[in-house]
């Protein structure tokens, strides 16, 4: 497509850097009256419009979407695609849910039919919810990860995705080998790694479910593809902790066991990260890893509740993710209002810019990308949504008494959901409305 710039008038909303503690106003802009200004796939700038508005360019489209708020498109840091369809089942914790829900659903993503429905249905989700890049599990099959890149690679998407690894206490229905998991893994990285906007993650299940050989053959993965990213489950439930030290008994700890086999670096991201020892925040600070936290997920499963103020303690790098379907909801929005209720839990006050960092230029950095995305810097990729707090009259009612950026950013995380997402901008490019 050819060249064009395009300006967007509405409040402008970005974070430059991790806040400082809650009431670092210096970390983020907000323009009550701002530009966006855009050369269609990257961003140009972005400041006061009425500093702006004499610098467009002759011919330049200006979109008025004044009374909305404008901020960068939100990620999600870990979400499984192949239980989109088991989201809301009722009555189980983390290992029984696995035997009851999950495995048999996952079992459907031998069909590569059933895998491009989904991906379909997934990604539109996630756009619907202002989501615009996120890392994701698929199954052991191949080709629910190709359907999944597939789709996202329709949009111009930026996905993180990788084909689980698992050659143990599953269903024989759902193991591959260690062989087969790296050849496989091996195929895909080599099809779609660095594809347009696409990124490969290498994804054992978690330590439980792959062998020794195997999680052995995601390490040479990682060592042979020195740019993919490393995703996976850690310390998420008690009973599931206590099962890998019997597992693994030469091990130290959880951490220990993917340390081991070369599985801890920069370029890994450990979901959950619930129940870990201060040394293993000291290691994960070492080796530059990143935490996913999914609080609506810890929640519904009862697996526990993530402690925020040690992982700021440790300065550990840090995202939020929706974990469906254990997870309850593809919402940003609503992932941020349950991170907020837990870290009350925890004693632990949880501001909104801080909520909206872990959602964007955090998240970014937590998937090796924020260099390209999670805010308005002139040159990132221009991946934005657009919000009409008035689809929402509780929401608008409440924003109407707000005194401070701090307090309509509040109200957006706790009373904000898919409805307020009037536009959502990929690459540049205005996502068709979607049912």
């Amino acid at each position: 497509m050819a060249t064009k710039i395009n300006a967007y008038r509405a409040t402008i909303f970005h974070i430059h850097r991790e806040p400082l503690g809650e009431n670092d106003h210096r970390a983020y802009d907000f323009f009550e009256d701002g530009l966006l200004v855009t050369d269609h796939a990257h961003v140009l700038y972005a400041g006061d419009y009425s500093e702006l508005k004499h610098t467009l360019p002759l011919g330049c489209t200006i979109h008025d979407r004044t009374g909305m708020i404008i901020m960068p498109g939100l990620i999600d840091t870990h979400v499984h695609y192949p239980q989109t369809d088991i989201i809301a089942s009722h009555g189980k914790q983390l290992m029984d849910w696995l035997e009851t829900y999950t495995f048999p659903c996952e079992k459907q993503f031998e069909d590569a039919g059933h895998s491009r429905q989904t991906a379909v249905f997934f990604i539109q989700e996630l756009l619907k919810n202002g989501t615009t890049t996120a890392m994701v599990l698929g199954t052991v099959h191949a080709v629910s990860v190709q359907a999944l890149f597939e789709k996202a690679d329709d949009y111009t998407m930026r996905l993180v995705a990788g084909k689980v690894m698992m050659d143990r206490l599953a269903p024989h229905y759902l193991r591959d080998t260690a062989q087969s998991s790296y050849d496989e893994s091996k195929h895909l990285i080599e099809h779609w790694h660095h594809k347009n906007r696409l990124t490969y993650a290498v994804t054992p299940r978690f330590a439980l479910t792959s062998s020794e050989e195997q999680l052995d053959a995601a390490g040479a993965l990682i060592r042979e593809f020195n740019d993919v990213r490393l995703h996976t489950h850690l310390a998420e439930n008690t009973k599931e902790v206590d099962l890998i030290a019997k597992a693994f008994p030469w091990s130290t700890g959880y951490l220990d066991v993917y340390n081991h086999f070369g599985l801890v670096c920069d370029r890994s991201v450990f979901a959950h990260c619930i129940y870990l020892s201060d040394t293993e925040f000291k290691l994960m600070k070492e080796k530059a890893a990143s935490v996913s936290l999914c609080p609506t997920s810890n929640l519904f499963l009862g697996s526990g509740l993530f402690d925020l103020g040690k992982i700021m303690t440790y300065e550990i790098k840090t995202g939020l993710g929706s974990d469906v379907g254990g997870g309850t909801s593809f919402s940003m929005f609503k992932t941020m209002a349950e991170a907020y209720k837990v870290c009350q839990l925890k004693g632990v006050t949880l501001s909104p810019v801080q909520s909206f960092y872990y959602a964007s230029l955090g998240a970014a950095k937590t998937l090796g990308l924020d260099q390209v995305i999670g805010n308005f810097e002139p040159g990132k990729e221009a991946d934005f949504i657009v919000i009409n707090p008035d689809q929402i009259p509780l929401l608008k009612r409440r924003i109407s008494m707000a005194q401070r950026p701090e307090e309509i950013l509040f109200a957006l995380m706790i009373l904000g959901d898919d409805r307020m997402i009037y536009e959502t901008y990929v690459n540049g490019v205005k996502i068709p409305p979607l049912t």
